[in-house]
């Protein structure tokens, strides 16, 4: 089965905090004790990139290690992680520094304070062939919006519900603010150089967007698809089933280019389908699986959960012969329950308050992984 799969990595960004709920911004020390992790702008959040495998078998424990070794280190400063992705217990009118030397995070800070400080997970897949990449990186965006929904776990800021189930995608700053869906990759490079020129992206690493092409030298050297739209996926099963389900999106694509490329078989033009995926995001950050969105093929209504049934209708023969069926069941439970951010809005409807909600889930993100560390010692 691995032969036929493709590398997948990830990019993990963590609140650090006390079990209050209260953040703590500490990720300047952690970088210096701890070098697997890195540093955002804003030094209540970290993150960690795990290498590049093939095996789901060895991915949980790719993510699990480093989130063991920062708790280690965590536990006698009396902090720990946060499952959330956005400040819920606040303070978002102040932009805390990692670094203050640091001239990109000054622009950061000035340009878009905290409305970046957010935790998310991205989700690399490697795509080498770079007509396939582009062609997957098309079908992705205008499906991201089933991954947010599926991920959403930001419902709370500064200690109050929003309004919305993602306010991480809600606030953040996409940059650019409209992104084409690039035809190949000649035309994704003049598009990167315009908006370096024109100061719109300040270097190559500036495209905030749901879904982008990346590799070692960006724009002209790509290797793999970076989905970014998923709030911070706390629970490592749920994780692995997305990262599941749309790895068997993109290898159904491979096989059936013609029937699964957007700019192949819409009736839309390239612009309408970058804009209906963008209202499509938009919606799905409001209300998550409740969201009524617009299907790409035709731009007709279908509703969020029906959408994601019918995605994974369309993959299972695939997981069927890679094996991988088991590996969406944790996406059917969300159907079913909810989100996290859905469940906490529950919880608070019933008049639980959000700093109770927040300590019950760090609770429960460090119950997980010890139920994941004594299944493996079982295993083992």
């Amino acid at each position: 089965m691995s032969k036929s799969l493709l590398l997948k990595g990830f990019e993990v960004e963590l609140f650090t905090g006390r079990s209050t709920g209260e953040h703590v911004g500490i990720a300047s020390e952690v970088k210096q004790n701890l070098s697997d992790f890195v540093i955002e702008p804003d030094c209540r959040n970290l993150e960690y990139i795990t290498a590049p495998q093939v095996d789901y078998l060895h991915l949980k424990e790719s993510l699990l290690t480093p989130r063991r070794t920062l708790r280690k280190w965590l536990e006698p400063r009396k902090l720990t992680i946060f499952p959330a992705s956005t400040l819920s217990l606040g303070n978002s009118r102040k932009f805390e520094r990692s670094d203050p030397f640091n001239e990109y995070h000054s622009y950061i800070e000035s340009t878009y304070g905290t409305r970046v400080v957010t935790a998310s997970i991205h989700i690399n897949l490697g795509i080498e062939d770079l007509s396939m990449l582009f062609s997957a990186l098309r079908l992705v965006r205008c499906e991201a919006a089933l991954f947010l929904a599926l991920s959403a776990s930001s419902p709370f800021l500064d200690g109050l519900p929003t309004g919305a189930h993602s306010q991480r995608w809600l606030q953040f700053p996409r940059t650019p603010v409209k992104v084409p869906l690039f035809l190949n990759h000649s035309e994704y490079v003049q598009w990167v150089e315009e908006q370096l020129d024109s100061g719109i992206m300040l270097n190559e690493r500036h495209l905030w967007t749901s879904v982008r092409p990346n590799g070692p030298h960006r724009p002209y050297e790509l290797n793999r698809l970076e989905l970014r739209i998923c709030d911070l996926l706390a629970n490592c099963d749920l994780l692995l089933a997305l990262t599941s389900l749309l790895e068997l999106r993109i290898l159904g694509l491979f096989r059936s280019m013609d029937k699964l490329d957007p700019l192949e078989v819409s009736q839309l033009t390239s612009n309408e389908l970058a804009d209906l995926s963008d209202k499509n995001d938009i919606a799905v950050a409001e209300i998550s699986l409740d969201a009524t969105l617009f299907h790409w093929r035709d731009g007709k209504e279908i509703t969020c959960r029906d959408w994601i049934e019918e995605l994974i209708e369309e993959v299972m023969p695939l997981a069927v012969e890679m094996n991988m069926v088991k590996n969406l069941d944790p996406i059917k439970s969300v159907l079913n329950q909810g989100n996290l951010a859905m469940k906490w809005l529950q919880k608070h409807s019933f008049g639980q308050s959000v700093s109770s909600i927040i300590q019950d889930s760090i609770k429960v993100m460090e119950a997980e992984e010890i139920n994941a560390s004594n299944a493996e010692l079982i295993l083992g």
